[in-house]
């Protein structure tokens, strides 16, 4: 078996930790290290480089937007290779997105690159760790805009692509899923907000009614709550921070991003680019190490 492993930000963390974290793959997979060899010296088996010719020089801590489409063209190397069976799964270091769009380069984020390049009409975005799977209904965007990126259709799509990635990646059978809510209280009756009652009750009404195993909409202040938490698969909430912030706090540096919804097995690290530790030898590599423990544990199931 063999996986891509994109090393990112050639400024940050990326290449040190994708060195770091080759000591935890297990016997029998392969890895191709995507990027610069100059930035990959010391790479051992089961890694292979699979050179990307930076644009610019590189001081570790300072991204320099002359580089942002080498570090694009490492993630179209390794779509290419996971869309012609190449790769078995893609396994991504953090990249600086701010720097690519200084570049002129529009990029909000990994998932939504990934998504376009591999014509994928929808995608979900999940953190698996600290015995929590969260996804999101809407990802990287500015919290004014997040209400009216929430639809009925669109939720529906989410819950439909989260219900069924769990049944094929991560092998649960009738998957249990909570929905949060956007506003505090899940709206408290429609005093706190509308949209609990005309768009994420509807979507998850209609779901019901075709078998899903749904809950809520739930105050998200308490849907994270061990004991509550623990009945569910997954639960899916409705922006970034909602769900993400509570997830870190119980894994972060060991916690994974799966992309859903993708013809092929993404995963990721829970983290940025850490410039500040760029070059130091300090960085930790745990996140990066539990991003290629669950690609090879999803790409061997998918396999059976």
């Amino acid at each position: 078996m063999r996986l891509a492993l994109t090393t990112g930000e050639p400024a940050g963390i990326g290449p040190e930790i994708a060195l770091a974290a080759l000591d935890a793959v297990p016997a029998g997979v392969e890895i191709d290290l995507i990027g610069d060899r100059n930035l990959l010296r010391g790479a051992r088996a089961p890694a292979r480089i699979e050179h990307v010719p930076l644009a610019a020089p590189v001081c570790p801590g300072r991204p320099d937007p002359r580089n942002a489409q080498y570090v694009l063209a490492l993630l179209d190397r390794a779509v290419d290779g996971a869309l012609s069976g190449e790769y078995a799964a893609i396994v991504t270091a953090p990249v600086q997105k701010s720097v690519i769009n200084d570049a002129g380069i529009p990029f909000s984020g990994h998932t939504e690159y990934l998504a376009q390049k591999a014509g994928a009409a929808q995608v979900v975005m999940m953190l698996v760790g600290g015995g929590l799977r969260v996804a999101l209904a809407t990802t990287h965007l500015p919290l004014a805009q997040v209400p009216g990126a929430l639809s009925v259709e669109g939720l529906m799509g989410t819950l439909q692509i989260l219900h069924a990635e769990l049944q094929a990646k991560f092998g649960i059978a009738a998957p249990r899923i909570a929905v949060c809510g956007l506003n505090p209280h899940a709206g408290e009756g429609g005093h706190l907000g509308r949209e609990e009652i005309e768009v994420i009750a509807p979507a998850i009404a209609r779901l019901r009614a075709r078998g899903l195993h749904l809950t809520g909409p739930l105050a998200a202040d308490t849907a994270f709550v061990p004991q509550q938490a623990q009945r569910f698969d997954a639960i899916l909430a409705m922006y970034h921070d909602q769900g993400l912030a509570p997830l870190k706090y119980a894994s972060f540096g060991r916690a994974v991003n799966v992309t859903l919804g993708l013809p092929f097995i993404r995963t990721s690290v829970d983290h940025g680019t850490a410039l500040d530790l760029a070059g130091s030898g300090r960085a930790d590599a745990g996140s990066l190490r539990a991003a290629l423990a669950l690609a090879v544990e999803l790409a061997q199931r998918q396999a059976a």
